[in-house]
């Protein structure tokens, strides 16, 4: 009220003066233009020393004439300001409220030359190129099916192959390892049909190796061997995991899949507390039988329990551990050569399983037997007559069959060096073969198919009856049902 009491009255001098100053003001702006707005407005304000500023309401009823709605229909002249080393342009006037609004809005100062731009609110739309999209990448193999593309699914055709491994060693006519050879050395036919190898490395392999210890030999050989594991134990690299069997009568495991360490090693020293059979006939009567001494054949002490005289019938379960140790090796990774390492006089006898029985689980997960021969085995002339087969008698030594079928090495030794040399001359050709590989297409699943691997040796003069190289493999292998 006390603002619209002052417009009443033309000879205020207040009035006057704020009169004044608009009219200044407007003339100036309509003449120069927006650039020299704000220079007019101070040379206003200097002249007007102590009078307070005109309300941006009132200037609007003193002026209806000109106001910014009306400027505003007008069109705009994007003229540029012309530069200036004193100050920084000036940024168009900003329109006052509208006649109805109950909010009265002061005038803003002028932004400065290093103020940042605004930043857009929510409810505008983006100004810029849009975004990239969101693509992720995998890497290969990471990305599942999503299961919804039927239609690839009718384009889709299978075939059966089964992937051949075929670990090869190859030594010299000293039985050294040869070394140094390359893919196109090797010859490998499958039926006496020359296979396409896909698959070639003279790498070293992590090994899943079976230990299997006869205890049903002679306590002396049983105890010469005991004596050697600290050796045994030392041929294994720490990538390597062993498990460890015995049989006798019956096959029993003695640990699990073990890494070499602590545990693996306080196996061997419980093991090395074991004994063998006793030298000689088991003693079944007399004074020293179960029954106690006896006089007359009366026994000593009267309340003695009687005891029927019984002997209990002698086993060599060989094939029934080798088996044992080939099914958990079938569960190991495949990216391991498994081996069975078997410490044995050789003998077989009263086995539930066969020998062709477990020569094909053996052939069907690749697993290679290596074994030493201890006892009568390692006498020179004497194993060449207990390879024999007696029927009803077993076999005398059945290692030689099993590792010459698996591509794997027979060693026989009498004296406990002999042995800690066998053991890491055995584990070294292991773990450091030739591998071959092929793929065999629509193999017949269950059937056995011979494998033979040939060396070519141009330095050589090739000879029937002394070859210059010895290459050891398996003979063949049983194809696998397709997995699931």
């Amino acid at each position: 009220m006390h603002q619209t009491c002052s417009l009443k009255h033309p000879n205020d001098q207040n009035f006057r003066q704020r009169t004044s100053l608009l009219k200044r003001f407007v003339m100036c702006f309509l003449v120069f233009g927006a650039a020299v707005a704000t220079p007019c407005a101070v040379f206003g304000e200097q002249n007007s020393t102590g009078a307070p500023q005109v309300p941006a309401a009132v200037e609007q009823s003193q002026n209806p004439t000109q106001t910014p709605a009306q400027d505003s229909n007008q069109p705009k002249q994007s003229i540029p300001d012309a530069p200036s080393t004193v100050q920084p342009p000036a940024p168009l006037p900003q329109p006052p409220a509208t006649p109805g609004s109950e909010q009265q809005l002061a005038p803003q100062p002028p932004a400065a030359a290093n103020e940042p731009p605004p930043r857009q609110t929510p409810d505008e739309g983006p100004t810029g190129p849009p975004p990239p999209l969101n693509v992720k990448t995998v890497p290969q193999g990471g990305a599942t099916n999503s299961g919804s593309d039927t239609q690839d699914e009718l384009f889709k055709i299978v075939t059966n192959v089964n992937q051949v491994m075929v670990p090869v060693t190859v030594k010299d006519e000293s039985g050294h390892l040869i070394g140094g050879l390359l893919s196109k050395d090797f010859t490998v036919k499958e039926n006496g049909k020359k296979q396409t190898l896909n698959f070639f490395t003279s790498d070293p392999f992590a090994l899943s190796a079976a230990i299997i210890f006869d205890l049903g030999m002679k306590d002396v050989d049983v105890q010469k061997v005991n004596h050697t594991f600290p050796a045994l134990e030392g041929v294994f690299s720490p990538f390597d995991e062993v498990s460890i069997y015995s049989y006798s009568n019956v096959v029993g495991q003695i640990s699990n899949w073990t890494p070499v360490g602590q545990k693996l090693s306080a196996t061997f020293d419980r093991l090395a507390t074991a004994s063998g059979r006793n030298n000689g006939p088991p003693v079944v009567d007399g004074p020293f039988g179960p029954q106690g001494p006896t006089v007359n054949n009366m026994p000593v002490d009267p309340n003695a329990a009687i005891v029927a005289p019984s002997a209990q019938q002698e086993s060599h379960v060989l094939n029934d551990a080798i088996l044992k140790a080939a099914l958990d090796l079938s569960k190991r990774p495949r990216e391991r050569r498994k081996v069975i390492f078997i410490i044995s006089d050789g003998r077989e006898y009263r086995s539930n399983a066969s020998y062709r029985d477990v020569l094909k689980v053996l052939l069907s997960n690749n697993i290679m037997v290596y074994a030493i021969g201890v006892g009568g085995s390692a006498i020179p002339i004497y194993n060449k007559v207990e390879r024999l087969h007696l029927p009803r008698f077993g076999y005398s030594d059945i290692l030689p069959k099993y590792a010459g079928a698996t591509g794997g090495e027979v060693l026989n030794e009498l004296t406990r060096t002999g042995l800690e040399d066998a053991y890491s001359r055995l584990i070294g050709d292991a773990r450091n073969q030739y591998t071959l590989g092929y793929l065999t297409h629509q193999p017949a699943v269950g059937e056995h198919n011979e494998v033979e691997v040939l060396v070519d040796r141009p330095s050589c003069k090739r000879s029937s009856i002394r070859p210059c190289v010895d290459v050891t493999a398996k003979e063949g292998y049983y194809a696998m049902p397709p997995a699931r």
